[in-house]
């Protein structure tokens, strides 16, 4: 058997950003015996979570009340201003590990927003990721609020905030605003981990009502070489499995894109996870998630190749 990696494989800049400082700061509380949080899972990784459980990192959906003498990670995912905020008022030391390409589309949200814009979020609602992209859009203007005369109730009417996930949603988001002002400046950005097709059906969508949309480019360079380093697989592999957490959404992006393309394709946390089917392929192409580390790709590479030796 042949087994061809793809040529973008392991962990992304910001999951290895988050790992890091992660691991740093579990090995400075350990030092003055203090607890270390994360809110949510740092990584969608079973074996990577493991090690960094190992070092006394905790993942929590809600922390303690009381922060005085803990840490908290703020994931690469990042969190909404309002979340932030609370964790200060509660004396958490915050380490924010928040990867700087979904820092930056918090941001553009926010600016587009204080700038008058209706504003479309394209991706998973109930992803970490664009929660906080929304939080940013939705609430900083309503802390400005409670400084000036304007009630919040008459900042928040004037926010329009739309997160769709496909075409069809979008489509609806943009009769909605249409309906309440058809001359309004309007713009889109997207989940990091988004398909750059997936994207450009939602964008078009919209355009049909506001041809003048303004389409940020918000798409992490790491994810679309993934995306293409996978269909470059496809020309030379009988088969493909993906490598990684079935809770990574950049995972589960790539194991669709496999699906569309015909081929016979898997998901795989980790080497065990392989059936028998795949030993009896000539070539099959390895590719991996943002958060799968390396090993768990080379483990999958030697099981196939022994298995089909044997």
């Amino acid at each position: 058997m042949r087994v061809i990696k793809a040529k973008v494989l392991g962990f992304c800049m910001g999951v290895r950003r988050a790992i890091d400082l992660t691991g740093a700061e579990a090995q400075r509380a350990a030092k003055k015996n203090s607890q270390v949080f994360t809110i949510g899972k740092i990584i969608h990784n079973k074996r990577a979570l493991d090690e960094i459980t190992a070092l006394g990192v905790r993942f929590e959906d809600e922390l303690p009340a009381n922060g005085a003498n803990c840490s908290v990670v703020i994931r690469a995912h990042g969190i909404s201003p309002a979340v932030e905020t609370d964790l200060r008022e509660k004396n958490y030391h915050i380490v924010d590990a928040t990867c700087p390409n979904v820092k930056l589309s918090q941001l553009k949200a926010e600016e587009f927003i204080r700038a008058g814009y209706g504003l479309f979020i394209a991706g998973d609602v109930n992803h970490a990721e664009i929660i906080g992209i929304a939080g940013y859009a939705r609430e900083a203007p309503l802390q400005e609020a409670r400084e000036a005369p304007l009630k919040e109730a008459q900042i928040s009417n004037q926010i329009f905030c739309e997160v769709v996930g496909n075409a069809k949603d979008a489509g609806k988001a943009a009769k909605k605003l249409y309906g309440l002002n058809h001359d309004i400046k309007t713009a889109i950005i997207a989940q990091t981990t988004i398909s750059e097709a997936d994207y450009y059906k939602i964008s078009e969508a919209v355009r049909l009502f506001f041809p003048n949309l303004e389409i940020i480019q918000t798409i992490c360079p790491a994810t679309k070489e993934r995306q293409s380093a996978l269909r470059e697989l496809f020309e030379k592999t009988d088969a493909v499995i993906i490598a990684g957490g079935k809770e990574s959404a950049n995972t589960q992006h790539l194991f669709s894109i496999a699906k569309e393309s015909g081929k016979p394709c898997a998901l795989a946390e980790d080497a065990s996870q392989i059936s028998e089917e795949f030993f009896k392929y000539e070539t099959v192409g390895i590719s991996a998630g943002a958060s799968t580390p390396d090993s768990v790709v080379d483990e999958i590479e030697e099981r196939l190749i022994k298995s089909h030796l044997s």
